[in-house]
């Protein structure tokens, strides 16, 4: 009896394990579209042989852990790549929106604007008081200084931009280390004793390649399971259930600054320490990139304006007076302007070298003009024209390198990706295999059952 009653039990803990590995299958294939899902794999394992009156007898099946099939290595080369694509991805964009800022095929640009001043200032030396000349002067030199205000201003706005993508990206990055604590709890509770929080941890690590598209992160796992999160500069993040925030401040230029807080509220500014993710892409793009040329926007209306009013200021107009400074401002592209006392009185452009010698004295409105070709800027080894030419070509070099650097990423990506869908990816060719595999196994259990209880049945009715 004690037999049959053993059979009847092999085959209940058979028809047990294959409906559980049918349940690890069926859970497989409906994640097969899931991101950042994990295979799973039920281990089985054959139970401890019972003695009997011809030795040890083999005594079933049981299926004893559900296995996550998972590269911790290959995770961590995707948590790496993904910080410089992060990073790069947000240089493409910032410049990007400088190849438009700076575009001079569509439309008016600022070499367009500085040629027509130039050529304003050669048509006047033709008629030095024609006033037909001097008009198209003062709306050229008006266009010219517009066309330096709205790069300054596009400029600036682009650099406000990335300052707004500055913070939301320290939200993102919050919210995230939130999550993190908040799965790390999940997966202490969930795995006490030998349980595995398989579904848990792959959520986890899905926020993990979020978080490093976003910042530099360090991170290891605890003897709990828990994973521990560090900036690259060492700060904490995550540690177990506990989170810590990073914020922002004004600094000095009236951006803001990325700083770490402590627990009892107290801020590290962290910005200079930041070496990948999204958040270094948009500090360089902001601090480096935009204020670059902004700089270099300021050099050139800078010159401009000082080599123009040192002429004009030593020059004499209509009324034999010495001139008065032709661009007014700080020296900077945001306020050039032309002086608003020759736009009101054309008869105030100095044309003439010697009071004594106008109105057809047109010498000092001829030494103007020859600007355009005198090497003034960089050192006096380039014109005006080419050093904003540098200026715009520096710009299309940027985007070929942000976008070189980006693919590169992409493709690193790309492929570390297939790798990981070669371990932890879903097959559903392998899965429907298994399920079948697991389906006969199943029905030949249940037959099993009915022959034990066939079995039952004749010695019943011996008796």
């Amino acid at each position: 009896m004690s037999d049959i009653f053993g059979i009847m039990s092999l085959a209940g803990q058979a028809l047990m394990t294959q409906q559980q590995a049918i349940s690890v299958t069926s859970h497989n294939i409906a994640n097969v579209n899931t991101p950042g899902y994990s295979r799973q794999r039920l281990n089985m394992t054959t139970n401890i042989p019972m003695e009997s009156s011809v030795g040890p007898m083999g005594n079933g099946v049981s299926g004893v852990s559900i296995e996550r099939l998972y590269d911790r290595f290959l995770s961590s080369q995707i948590s790496n790549e993904s910080q410089g694509l992060g990073q790069w991805e947000a240089h493409k964009d910032a410049v990007q929106m400088l190849e438009v800022i700076f575009n001079e095929s569509d439309g008016p640009g600022l070499s367009q604007a500085m040629s027509k001043f130039w050529d304003a200032w050669q048509a006047l030396t033709n008629n030095p008081s024609g006033a037909t000349e001097r008009q198209v002067l003062v709306t050229a030199s008006q266009v010219l200084a517009n066309t330096f205000n709205k790069l300054d201003e596009d400029l600036n706005g682009s650099q406000q931009n990335l300052d707004l993508a500055i913070q939301g990206t320290v939200e993102d990055i919050n919210r995230l280390s939130e999550q993190l604590a908040d799965l790390n709890e999940k997966i202490i509770s969930s795995e006490i004793g030998s349980l595995s929080a398989n579904d848990y941890r792959d959520q986890r690590e899905l926020v993990l390649k979020e978080l490093s598209v976003l910042i530099d992160i360090n991170t290891f796992e605890d003897a709990n399971g828990a994973v521990s999160v560090l900036t690259g500069s060492g700060r904490p993040l995550v540690s177990s259930d506990q989170f810590w925030q990073l914020s922002t401040e004004v600094n000095a230029s009236g951006l803001q600054d990325v700083v770490w807080v402590d627990n009892s509220g107290g801020t590290l500014n962290i910005t200079g320490d930041i070496s990948g993710g999204k958040l270094k892409g948009l500090l360089e793009a902001r601090d480096g990139i935009i204020t670059d040329y902004m700089t270099r926007l300021d050099t050139l209306a800078g010159f401009l304006r000082a080599d123009v009013n040192l002429l004009h200021q030593g020059g004499f107009d209509l009324n034999g007076i010495a001139g008065e400074a032709f661009f007014i401002g700080t020296g900077t592209a945001a306020d050039l302007e032309v002086n608003p006392n020759i736009v009101g009185d054309l008869d105030f452009i100095a044309a003439a070298s010697d009071p004594l010698t106008f109105p057809g004295d047109n010498r000092n409105a001829i030494e103007i003009a020859n600007l355009q070709h005198q090497l003034t800027m960089s050192g006096n080894t380039a014109t005006y024209n080419d050093y904003y030419s540098s200026v715009v070509r520096d710009v299309g070099n940027e985007v070929l390198k942000s976008n070189s650097y980006y693919n590169h990423q992409s493709d690193m990506m790309a492929q570390l990706e297939n790798q990981r869908e070669s371990v932890s990816g879903v097959s559903l060719d392998e899965e429907m295999i298994n399920l079948i595999k697991f389906q006969n196994a199943y029905t030949a259990a249940a037959r099993l059952v009915t022959t034990a209880d066939e079995m039952m049945q004749t010695i019943m009715q011996m008796l």
